[in-house]
């Protein structure tokens, strides 16, 4: 190692390990190392041991606590010598008195040679260069201390030169700090280089450059790029302006903050980074020997204007284990009985405008042993600063994908109410569902089972399925946006509501027990939305109207093997979004009308489109081929064009 610290992995379980840091452990004399045992401690000399445990993974932290600075007159705890450190060091890693592991580190840390006096705060007044000469060492950046790899530096002591000396920068008076400009043959830095670059770039080297005189005086501006032209970032950014809808969440370390979520195929990513303003309730299914710690609850984020915030976390212990352990046949796969892990996490993000202002954490503890199956839950809520109650919109007032809708029962005292569907039970009965809400612009269908016996009056099943799927329904108007107000009627669509079922209809089909007709089993939920505009270039969208409708069905008993007096009724709710224009679309024209050939939409050879594959819409074949192909097209035919006509055929003549 030749820095201040050096990091290690530890594979394996890390419980009941216990590390130590051995100083200078190879004989001097015969070159061997000596015998090391288990009992020594983090600590030795100067040098500490840090283990940060991470399931089957932990990572060693070794590093340096001495001073590193040269010394200076009458200095002490200081380098005396530019190289520092020479020692060698031996990490052990013991489970009682018996050696695991061991890793030998052999330290060579040379001294900051940064500095060689006292620099002064002061800003160095530097005159006007346009009207004198260029220094004599242009990578002369740093007044009274030694420049790396800057070897006419005259601060540079000889000593401090040998560190460098095969690096040194090249180019005019020993030092070219200059970068190469986009306009250089040889540069190839452009992101989007252009078909005739090669045709008008510069051949030139770098010490004839436009860079060479030109001085700024005070802060320099850099560019703005369209942002047609700005590259996907590939490692996150640290953010200063505050944060958008569906951005990363950032750390302190300038890492994505991750929470387990559930990915496309239905499975739990660990290392999900959450997005800015979007809630997720997801439940992860684990074991002992899979279990992976999260994200260490003491990381800061980043609040979206440069400032960190510490996480408030609450640790509470989990009483009722039944409803996160199901009990596993498979044989044990790990030597540790039980562990003391994570059942459910619950983060709830306190922001205004465009910042994180708190973020309050509840973690939920108990007994993982092997052999069981634990579901653990995480979920992430937004809450405004200004309204706490979760239901205020998130700057965009449209809805979002994912997001509730927002109901209301207007014709009531109180003004909230709710749109759900069933969550799957044990069993599947309707009995013992559970609800979820309905999300905007999730297609969605769910179901339970209800118990009928043989001798069902056809008008009370009929009535107790309606209310069934009445329930779900606790509403009399949606809101057109997600930060509808309930003291505004024009914020709200009524719900268009159809019969379920015929009321004359009260006898059994053919007067037979056990087979009832128009039995409204299915409830249809179609919503239509339109998108109404943008708001900071994310899809601002409406709901326009909301239908509710019942599909009937006839129900017969049915008898299986064991012929019993129950049956189930299979009863199901279903919800639609339709997405419409928000504006009628342009009616026809009558060319459009009466000249269907001209029409591209409805011919596959379209006269309008004929230059289409001289335009940067056409993707089939590369731009310079195409317009190569088009101009000897159009050659050969000018050529025949000539040739053909009369006056040349005199000429010719």
């Amino acid at each position: 190692m030749s820095g201040p610290s050096v990091n290690a992995l530890f594979l394996g379980n890390a419980a009941g390990v216990n590390f130590s840091l051995v100083l200078s452990p190879i004989n001097e004399e015969t070159g061997k190392l000596h015998h090391s045992n288990c009992s020594g401690s983090r600590r030795a000399g100067d040098w500490n041991l840090n283990v940060m445990p991470g399931g089957d993974v932990s990572k060693v932290t070794i590093s340096l606590t001495r001073n590193l600075q040269l010394c200076l007159h009458n200095a002490t705890d200081c380098c005396t010598t530019p190289l520092c450190v020479v020692e060698t060091l031996q990490v052990l890693a013991c489970r009682g008195s018996v050696m695991l592991a061991h890793l030998l580190i052999q330290a060579e840390i040379y001294a900051n040679s940064s500095v060689k006096g006292n620099v002064s705060e002061n800003a160095t007044i530097i005159p006007n260069q346009v009207f004198q000469p260029l220094g004599p060492c242009p990578c002369d950046l740093t007044a009274g201390a030694c420049d790396v790899r800057c070897c006419c530096d005259q601060e540079c002591t000889t000593d401090l030169k040998q560190l460098f000396t095969g690096s040194c920068f090249t180019g005019v008076f020993g030092g070219d700090v200059n970068p190469p400009f986009d306009q250089l043959c040889s540069a190839k830095s452009m992101e989007y280089t252009p078909d005739w670059f090669p045709f008008l770039c510069v051949q030139s080297s770098l010490d004839n450059t436009p860079f060479l005189g030109y001085f700024y005086h005070g802060s320099i501006s850099t560019p703005r790029d369209a942002s047609f032209k700005i590259p996907l970032q590939v490692s996150p950014g640290r953010l200063f302006t505050g944060y958008r809808q569906g951005d990363p969440v950032m750390t302190e370390e300038n890492d994505y903050f991750t929470i387990p979520q559930q990915s496309m195929a239905g499975q739990c990513v660990g290392n999900a980074p959450v997005a800015f303003l979007q809630d997720f309730d997801v439940r992860c299914l684990t074991h002992l020997a899979s279990y992976r710690e999260g994200l260490p609850h003491d990381v800061r984020v980043n609040s979206g204007t440069g400032d960190f915030i510490q996480q408030n976390v609450i640790f509470g212990t989990i009483t009722d284990i039944d409803k996160f352990i199901t009990r596993s046949e498979s044989p044990p796969t790990t030597e540790v009985a039980c562990k003391n892990v994570t059942f459910a996490e619950h983060y709830k993000f306190i922001w205004k405008g465009k910042n994180i202002k708190e973020i309050n954490v509840t973690v939920f503890l108990g007994s993982l042993c092997d052999g069981e199956i634990l579901t653990q839950r995480f979920t992430v809520k937004f809450v405004s600063l200004n309204n706490t109650n979760e239901t205020e919109s998130f700057g965009n007032p449209g809805y979002q994908v994912g997001k509730p809708l927002r109901a209301a029962n207007l014709n009531a005292s109180d003004a909230f109410g709710s749109l759900k569907l069933w969550w799957p039970a044990l069993g599947g009965l309707c009995i013992s569902s559970a609800y979820t809400p309905v999300l905007f612009g999730l297609d969605s269908l769910s179901g339970c089972m209800l118990e009928v016996g043989v001798n069902e009056d056809c008008n009370l099943l009929r009535g107790n399925v309606t209310d069934k799927l009445n329930s779900l329904v606790q509403a009399t108007h949606v809101g057109k946006r997600s930060n509808s107000s309930y003291g505004n009627l024009n914020d709200w669509v009524e719900i268009i509501r159809l019969d379920p079922y015929n009321s004359d209809t009260n006898v059994s089909a053919g007067n037979l027990k056990g087979i009832c007709s128009d039995i409204p089993a299915n409830l249809n939920i179609r919503i239509i939305f339109a998108t109404v505009g943008a708001v900071q270039g994310i899809p601002q969208q409406e709901i326009l109207a909301v239908q509710i409708s019942y599909s009937t069905v006839i129900w017969q008993f049915q008898c299986g093997l064991t012929c019993e007096n129950v049956d189930f009724l299979p009863i199901t709710a279903s919800v639609q979004f339709i997405k419409v224009p928000a504006q009628p679309p342009i009616p026809l024209t009558r060319f459009q009308i009466n000249y269907t050939e001209f029409d591209c939409d409805r011919n596959d050879v379209c006269w309008p489109q004929l230059f289409y594959p001289l335009t940067r819409f056409y993707t089939g074949e590369p731009y310079p081929q195409c317009l190569a192909k088009t101009l000897a097209v159009a050659f050969v035919v000018l050529l025949v064009a000539v040739t053909s006509s009369p006056w040349f055929q005199k000429v010719w003549e």
